[in-house]
């Protein structure tokens, strides 16, 4: 048993919980036990089908169709069995006694309802004697507690006009207004960036301490969880196969699975950065600028945005630079300008040697071949009516000296040096899991040779074991070939695993730069250094622990 003080009575207890397939009874949570004291935090650890979020959903009683609790598991919340509630029953517990933070706050909020009304929904059902006045100002009350600068105009508006991470603060603050015994947050801050992470995991702790609140932290970021949970357990293919302490599981871990995972953790590697590189500017940035205009309204026109602001960069050949910062600073917007995806509004490129047009034509073709972009979702960037191997070879088409013999031939290569089958050629992306649709993405990046690449966020939504295999793919890679790479992240371990130099962006702006080891180690403005402070690095956190 995890999760509980001594002398403490549980809030939730779990018992041999099994959670099974259809009447076959094939089972992805296998006899899990632990125990949840109030006010504790314990965290579900392990990769994407271990069976962490299926036992979270079997706890709330949300359980897909197909899925069942098998006989002989217990929940209790507070000595209340779970199990043999109805679903009516379970409905008056969910919410006010269990609150849920999903991983994507933009699917679990209603993009037709505002802002208020969704907060105001548990109120008015958990509630009922509230009047509509005092359910506005509860929820007024919350915004203001979470820091929103204008709590009033954010009741009347929409999520999509907000940022990811004020959604997911939008959302902690909805479920967290009916003061739950017992919050479970399942990967909430997987797809936000170092300093919104900090922020929302933040206020995640000091609501539920506020509150008395228990907390089951569901993640596959290692040193968040070293950071913010006092007890872990690991699971691999529905069992539990490591529990304890966090800092003594993860700092000396037992289990081959566990030391799997803490192995895979990014690295920097000694003498990464002072590789010899030719010195040779490839591609040459000169005050860059982009604008995005405003938008129609019913009442005249928003207001622009100026994305990027005075870029000055370099990259030499065979080199990669990272580019690192929040959300928003324009490092994204960076990359597709220098691809020809969007057209700066002033400043100039030059790709060996030559000045580049503004945006993509029949004058750039030939740049096109030799610059590709690696996308972040490569789900969303793979056609879904193409085979892979088509994909892949789509950019050979720019060729015409390449006949389709020749183009076969290279997509087969291409595939084996990514590490993917070759019968996976004439499968569709949907057929492939996400690291092997990252590793189709590298391929079609790559199939043509190109002399520069921009890999946009690559490694942001996989799994621990999966990040390290693309990263040192594509440093592997890399070095074959002698591209130089815009590696675009907010990921810092990442970063300071495959990056020679390191670019940090604010507001638009290039704020400092440096090779490697200088920003990590000794940056100097005062954005790079709240970065690296926000950054929860599993070595970081146990370095200076007690």
């Amino acid at each position: 048993m995890t999760g509980l003080r001594a002398g403490d009575a549980p809030l939730l207890a779990v018992e041999n919980l099994s959670v099974k397939i259809g009447p076959a009874g094939t089972k992805v949570v296998d006899g899990l036990s632990f125990d949840l004291s109030k006010g504790g935090m314990l965290a579900l650890v392990g990769e994407s089908g271990s069976g962490k979020t299926m036992a979270a959903r079997a706890i709330l009683g949300l359980l897909p169709p197909a899925l069942s609790i098998a006989p002989g598991s217990s929940i209790r919340l507070d000595g209340s069995e779970l199990t043999s509630l109805s679903p009516q029953a379970m409905q008056k517990v969910r919410g006010l006694r269990i609150g849920m933070v999903f991983q994507e706050p933009m699917v679990s909020l209603n993009p037709s309802m505002t802002v208020g009304d969704q907060m105001a929904e548990g109120l008015l059902l958990h509630h009922r004697n509230l009047g509509r006045n005092e359910i506005r100002d509860h929820c007024v009350a919350m915004l203001k507690r979470i820091r929103i600068d204008d709590p009033e105009r954010c009741l009347a508006a929409y999520p999509h006009e907000f940022s990811g991470g004020m959604r997911q603060r939008i959302m902690l603050a909805s479920v967290m207004l009916l003061k739950p015994q017992l919050l479970i947050a399942d990967e909430p801050t997987t797809a936000l960036d170092t300093l919104i992470q900090r922020d929302v995991l933040d206020l995640m702790a000091e609501l539920t301490r506020e509150n008395g609140t228990g907390v089951v932290l569901i993640s596959h970021d290692l040193g968040m969880v070293s950071h913010y949970v006092r007890d872990v357990i690991v699971m691999y293919k529905g069992k539990a196969v490591e529990t304890g302490l966090a800092r003594e599981v993860l700092h000396a871990p037992k289990h081959d699975y566990t030391k799997r995972l803490v192995d895979a953790l990014p690295r920097r590697k000694d003498g990464a950065s002072q590789k010899a590189v030719v010195r040779t500017p490839l591609l040459e940035l000169k005050d860059i600028v982009v604008d995005y205009p405003g938008h129609q309204r019913l009442f005249g026109t928003s207001p622009g945005k100026r994305a990027v602001s005075g870029v000055a960069l370099s990259v030499s050949q065979g080199e990669i630079l990272a580019l690192v910062g929040a959300s928003g600073s324009g490092k994204t917007t960076l990359g597709r300008t220098i691809i020809g995806l969007v057209k700066p509004s002033g400043g100039t490129i030059r790709f060996h040697g030559k000045e580049l047009a503004g945006s993509i034509n029949a004058a750039t073709r030939t740049q096109s071949r030799d610059m590709q972009i690696i996308f972040q979702d490569p789900y969303s960037s793979l056609d879904p009516r193409q085979r892979v191997g088509s994909i892949v070879g789509e950019p050979l088409k720019l060729d015409a000296s390449t006949d389709r013999k020749t183009r076969n031939e290279r997509v087969a290569e291409v595939f084996t040096q990514v590490g993917l089958p070759l019968e996976f050629i004439q499968r569709y992306p949907h057929q492939l899991s996400g690291g092997q649709r990252q590793r189709v993405a590298i391929a079609r990046a790559i199939v043509s040779r190109p002399a520069f690449v921009v890999a946009d966020e690559p490694v942001s939504a996989l799994d621990m074991t999966v990040q390290k295999q693309i990263l040192e793919l594509l440093r592997g890679l890399q070095e074959r070939y002698g591209f130089a790479c815009l590696f675009v992240s907010h990921d810092l371990g990442a970063v300071e695993q495959v990056a020679d130099r390191v670019a940090v962006m604010e507001n638009g702006r290039i704020v400092e730069q440096g090779s490697r080891d200088d920003i990590f180690d000794r940056p100097q403005h005062p954005y790079t250094k709240r970065l690296l402070a926000a950054a929860m690095l599993l070595d970081r956190t146990f370095a200076g622990s007690e």
